[in-house]
């Protein structure tokens, strides 16, 4: 019975308390426990003395004063004792419960565990804060002993227990629990360590500048209303006139009975701003309230991740912000390359020496490797845990499972429950703002009007005192004729027409102020109050001229108490570790087909061989498929995807499964959303999209554009245009430059031009680019390269030599490469720059059949010796894969035929051509 009583007032409970529905018997009980005191002050004989009757049982006759016809199961029996006639009261059981369950809910949620959406506080925060303000702990006097704050507060407002209410003023004290303190502690009042406070007779506080001026400024100035206290002894205010929304500056949290609240801090620069634009434009949107306040600022500082439960909780009052805590890495030892991850900052509400321990205990348990110690050396000047890697650890690895396994990484659930008009309500943030802008309006004109009644009255004593000296000999003669103070009193009212209060003035004046000086100092003081009149009341015409001065007091507050923000906002999409953050950012290969397979593999899967072998077959390939494009990446990369029709998809490198040299691969429609026909004929890897970097395209038609590389940093997932193309043409090569660099450009014929990418002017994406070269009648783009600018300032720096001669150069060369398998180098020397839209310079002298299939520019990376240190990895298009050494690749005119690359008796011709460079993995000779 009890327990089924229990659910059914609970399910009550939650079904009358959700928000923001509330029934008519929530309304009821809200108005009125509004003039609930916990102590009545009604005599105690006028109240009715109620006692409990125990309850019958079914079978029981009804005893006299019963009613016939009921059992009684369910019902509690009520009789009066100070009746006469000993009536009998009959109620519910469950109704009776719920209605006292309700009311002792209501007390818990309005004075207790939620704060008040205009000052911002709860009630024992209000009480603690008046009550220092009455001893007078201004933050120019000196500190008084929290045991005497804590006993002004429990006798007189808050008849509580005195742990509540000094664990209250040491949170308010505490520089990581508030964004802005708004009590100076002078003693240990706790750490972020969670270590406790000391006890209150040894700790001192005293009030904080800002919270005198933020609070407790107009208190006197019959801004808010004032309530008597428990006991009715003495007044107490209802609000405190608060010049900033304190619930948004300090955040709150509380658990209330059926509710619960916790908001976040926010820096008060941002708030003043935010404030200032709701001002400006009533109307104002979320987002634009977001250009000045982007988000929480919490006192320990952290890093925000992403804006997405941001939005969310602004919007609606409801979200979840993710927090990171700030870690450095150091390098401890320079020549064992050891190096320690440094915390500096924590987030919000983390216990730093559990959070210490926590990680101590992963790392005993081998559920975090890496770790060769842990250390706390925090102190004063700041937060500082050191974590030693040990030798060949990679950071990244081990912060990334820190933010997964530990509070490194903690949520903030934001739940923005506040008290408006004696109700909870769950509030956004314009919400938020316009409810505390209503009551700073009231307040700021509360504040007018009591200052304009005591310039009007004392203008009025200051008129009626220049009055009497004016005609003080008269003054003088009535003053000495009357007999008491009443009849003087009546006389000058009767003689000059003056008012009572205006001859009460003129009767207590001291004869020192009657002189001519004291005269003029009234009648200054009298234009003085004219002016503030006016000014009071032009104040009070217009709502706008209130709003002007909200935002006028809110600057000043801003201005005079700066704070710069400690969290910072970082742009992603969400806190949660993805894959990339756990997987190491390795080089690797990416192999294409001409059909849209794709395969990623190791770079030691192709080991390196002499010029003129057959090669490695890349893997298996579907009937009629050959080689498009074979690429060197790292595995965080972007790779950009260029299809022949002009549009551009994205995926990381690590999204392409990793398989083995003989694996068919994958195909790209799993990975893209390719239309139909579409094919992939240029891959392009980038590691970070910088505005000074462009993608140069060429196409078959010899069309070139740049683009700057920052058009394509968010690209969708059905992709966007990179290229229009003409009718016919097709999107073929696509390489990364800057303006400084230099752009070789080829033509299947052999055909070669060198120009300047700084002559290309860079296009939007939506356009179709200038001529490249003048192709003659059946010729086609073959290839494209980038010359970097400083090896063609060498080159020029050189002693020169005649002009097509192909010795006595050392680098850089033009690697060609041919259909048929052969190739060159010329010296890069041996062409000049031309402008585009040119017929070119002949680099490769070819047989009627042969055409030319790929051009690089190689001489960057040079051995001691003098000679190219790269190496070039040829596909045919079966798929068979040849990697040799570029220096084995002999040095000719450009007129020249070349030497064989890779035999294709059985291959068909070369269909790619990528360059890799020896240095990035070490080389294995074939036995």
């Amino acid at each position: 019975m009890a327990s089924s009583s229990g659910l059914r007032i609970s399910s009550l409970l939650r079904h009358q308390l959700a928000p923001p529905s509330v029934s008519n018997r929530f309304v009821r009980i809200c108005h009125g426990l509004s003039e609930l005191r916990f102590l009545s002050t009604a005599n105690s004989t006028s109240s009715r003395s109620i006692r409990l009757v125990k309850s019958r049982r079914r079978d029981e006759p009804v005893k006299e004063g019963g009613t016939d016809g009921q059992d009684g199961n369910g019902s509690l029996t009520v009789k009066d004792r100070g009746g006469s006639d000993g009536r009998i009261v009959h109620a519910e059981l469950h109704k009776e419960a719920t209605d006292a369950y309700m009311a002792y809910a209501m007390s818990v949620l309005l004075g207790r565990a939620l704060p008040d959406v205009r000052d911002g506080l709860k009630p024992v925060h209000r009480r603690i804060l008046f009550a220092m303000h009455e001893l007078g702990l201004s933050s120019r006097k000196p500190f008084k002993k929290c045991a005497r704050v804590v006993g002004e507060v429990l006798g007189k407002f808050h008849p509580h227990g005195d742990t509540a209410v000094y664990d209250s003023l040491v949170r308010m004290a505490q520089d990581f629990s508030l964004r802005c303190p708004l009590i100076q502690g002078h003693g240990n009042f706790g750490s972020i360590d969670a270590d406790p406070p000391a006890a209150m007779r040894y700790t001192e506080c005293r009030l904080e500048a800002l919270a005198e001026a933020m609070l407790l400024s107009d208190l006197e100035l019959n801004t808010v209303d004032f309530v008597p206290n428990f006991d009715n002894s003495q007044k107490e205010p209802s609000l405190l006139p608060a010049r900033l929304p304190t619930l948004l500056l300090n955040g709150s949290s509380g658990i209330a009975v059926g509710m619960a609240t916790n908001i976040p801090p926010h820096n008060l620069g941002e708030l003043v701003d935010a404030l200032c634009v709701l001002i400006h434009n009533p109307e104002a949107t979320l987002q634009e309230l977001l250009e000045y306040m982007p988000g929480p600022d919490f006192p320990t500082g952290g890093l925000i991740m992403g804006n997405n439960g941001i939005l969310e909780a602004y919007r609606t009052g409801r979200g979840r912000v993710t927090v990171r805590g700030k870690i450095d890495v150091e390098l401890l030892d320079l020549k064992t390359k050891r190096t320690a991850i440094i915390i500096k900052e924590i987030p919000y509400q983390t216990n730093k020496s559990a959070l210490v321990e926590k990680i101590a205990e992963l790392v005993e348990n081998k559920t975090l490797d890496g770790i060769s110690d842990i250390r706390d050396e925090s102190d004063r000047s700041g937060m500082r845990i050191v974590i030693e890697l040990k030798r060949g650890a990679d950071p990244l690895i081990i912060q990334n499972n820190l933010f997964r396994l530990t509070s490194l990484q903690s949520s903030f659930s934001c739940n923005m429950v506040g008290i408006i008009n004696g109700q909870p309500k769950l509030m956004g943030l314009k919400e938020l703002l316009q409810a505390f802008l209503d009551f700073r309006c009231s307040v700021v004109e509360r504040r007018a009007r009591f200052k304009l009644s005591q310039a009007q009255e004392r203008r009025h004593i200051v008129e009626g005192i220049v009055i009497g000296l004016d005609n003080l000999d008269g003054v003088i003669h009535l003053i000495r004729e009357a007999s008491s103070n009443s009849i003087a009193s009546a006389s000058l009212r009767t003689q000059f027409n003056l008012s009572e209060k205006q001859a009460e003035a003129i009767l207590d004046i001291n004869l020192r102020r009657l002189t001519h000086l004291e005269r003029k100092k009234f009648i200054d003081e009298s234009k003085s109050l004219m002016e503030n009149i006016s000014k009071l009341e032009e104040l009070l015409s217009s709502r706008k001229n209130i709003l002007q001065l909200i935002e006028q007091e809110a600057i000043e507050l801003k201005n005079k108490f700066p704070s710069p923000r400690r969290s910072i906002l970082e742009d992603t999409d969400s806190g949660q570790l993805e894959d990339i953050d756990v997987i190491p950012n390795e080089e690797m290969l990416l192999a294409l087909s001409e059909k849209g397979y794709v395969k990623r593999m190791k770079p030691s899967t192709f080991n390196l061989q002499h010029r003129g072998t057959i090669g490695k077959s890349v893997g298996k390939l579907r009937v009629n498929d050959a080689m498009s494009d074979f690429i060197v990446c790292r595995a965080h990369d972007h790779v950009l995807y260029f299809s022949d029709k002009g549009i551009v998809y994205s995926a990381r490198a690590y999204k392409i499964p990793e398989c083995g040299r003989t694996a068919t691969g994958t195909p790209l429609v799993q990975i893209l959303s390719l239309s139909d026909g579409e094919r992939i004929t240029s891959i392009i890897p980038v590691s970070e999209f910088d505005g000074e970097q462009f993608l140069l395209m060429l196409t078959a038609n010899g069309y070139i554009k740049k683009v700057s590389l920052n058009f394509f940093s968010a690209i969708r997932t059905t992709g966007i245009i990179a290229i229009q193309l003409v009718s016919g043409d097709e999107l073929k090569w696509v390489c990364c430059c800057t303006n400084d660099n230099l752009v070789a450009m080829a033509s299947q014929n052999g055909m070669v031009i060198l120009s300047s990418c700084d002559i290309i002017r860079s296009q939007g994406r939506n356009t179709r680019g200038a001529v490249a070269m003048r192709l003659k009648a059946g010729d086609k783009m073959a290839s494209m390269d980038i010359i970097p600018a400083a090896v063609w300032n060498d080159l020029e720096k050189m002693p020169t030599t005649p002009r097509g001669s192909s010795k006595g150069f050392n680098g850089p060369w033009l690697l060609f490469v041919s259909e048929s398998g052969f190739g060159k180098r010329v010296p890069l020397s041996s062409f000049r720059l031309s402008p585009l839209n040119r017929v070119g310079l002949i680099g490769y002298k070819f047989s009627l059949e042969d055409r030319l299939a790929a051009v690089f520019v190689v001489g960057f990376s040079l051995a001691e010796d003098g000679e190219s240190d790269e190496q070039v990895v040829l596909v045919s298009q079966s798929g068979t894969v040849n990697r040799i050494k570029v220096r084995d690749v002999s040095i000719q005119s450009r007129y020249a035929r070349g030497v064989i690359l890779m035999r294709l008796d059985h291959a068909g011709k070369i269909q790619s051509a990528s360059l890799i460079s020896a240095t990035d993995t070490e080389p294995e000779e074939e036995a």
